[in-house]
């Protein structure tokens, strides 16, 4: 495991006293639910889409949005986050934007939410609050993501590899949406031609703890990938969510370089005039 990127349930455990620390709990719904039911001691709460999205674009906060709501909750450019969420992919989605942003230490909470209730370390409902504070707006690197035009004009590239991370009936095209609920997201079904496919779950233990180095390894070998290889890997799910973790997994326990997310993926991809499919 990466440690600098990863932390361990009991290691936070011993350290939840470190002020040079802020826990961040992301929320997959607007009600934020689960944090008030409990969450560990210390952590604030943001929903993704509302922390992490432009509030009228498709698009992500800029450095200096991101600046004043870490700055409002008590953050400077110099503390270190650590993030953990109800469901791994919005964590890494949470990791993803801030390192876009150019905030330099962050951590993954491994196990997430799972992992530490079923350890039943501590909890509490007591929200926490903290002093605003000037933080400084960091350079953006935005080197991690790509655009709908940059796939397309790449579709045929064999030094690129395109990776599905959505579930098997996404990527064959019975759904534009996993189950439950409605079918809904994108107008047409399918997947983005070439695409290999690797469920984003399988890269996750039963505890939502991510799997070690030598067990991703034979995974991303089973689908044809080597974590030697030279080739630009560019993932995608419906929301960018699920293809987060994979990134994350790739970069941080793997080490593979040259790996992207096409952020539209196919709530964009699969609605847009023009943009080939297959299924």
């Amino acid at each position: 495991m990466n440690t600098e990127r990863i932390i361990s349930a009991e290691s936070l455990k011993k350290s939840l006293d470190d002020e040079n620390n802020r826990i961040i709990d992301i929320s997959s719904e607007p009600e934020c639910t689960e944090y008030k039911k409990a969450h560990i001691p210390g952590a604030i709460t943001w929903f993704w889409k509302e922390a992490l999205w432009h509030k009228t674009d498709r698009q992500f906060v800029k450095n200096t949005e991101m600046a004043d709501i870490l700055g409002k909750n008590g953050i400077k450019q110099d503390q270190n986050i650590i993030l953990y969420s109800d469901r791994v992919q919005y964590g890494t989605y949470a990791f993803w934007v801030l390192s876009m942003c150019g905030h330099k230490k962050i951590m993954m909470l491994d196990g997430s939410r799972t992992n530490w209730m079923e350890k039943n370390f501590p909890v509490t409902t007591e929200i926490p609050t903290f002093s605003n504070c000037e933080y400084i707006a960091q350079e953006e690197d935005f080197t991690s993501r790509v655009g709908r035009d940059n796939v397309k004009e790449n579709i045929d590239n064999n030094n690129r590899i395109l990776l599905d991370v959505r579930s098997e009936e996404e990527f064959s095209g019975r759904r534009v949406k996993p189950e439950p609920g409605l079918d809904h997201g994108a107008e047409r079904h399918g997947r983005i031609p070439g695409s290999k496919h690797l469920f984003y779950a399988e890269l996750l233990n039963e505890n939502d703890t991510f799997k070690n180095a030598k067990e991703l390894e034979t995974i991303v070998d089973k689908i044809g990938i080597s974590t030697t290889t030279d080739k630009e890997i560019v993932i995608y799910c419906r929301l960018s969510h699920r293809a987060t973790l994979v990134w994350f997994s790739l970069k941080y326990i793997l080490g593979m370089e040259n790996i992207k997310i096409y952020d539209g993926s196919w709530t964009e991809w699969g609605s847009i005039v023009g943009f080939p499919i297959e299924n």
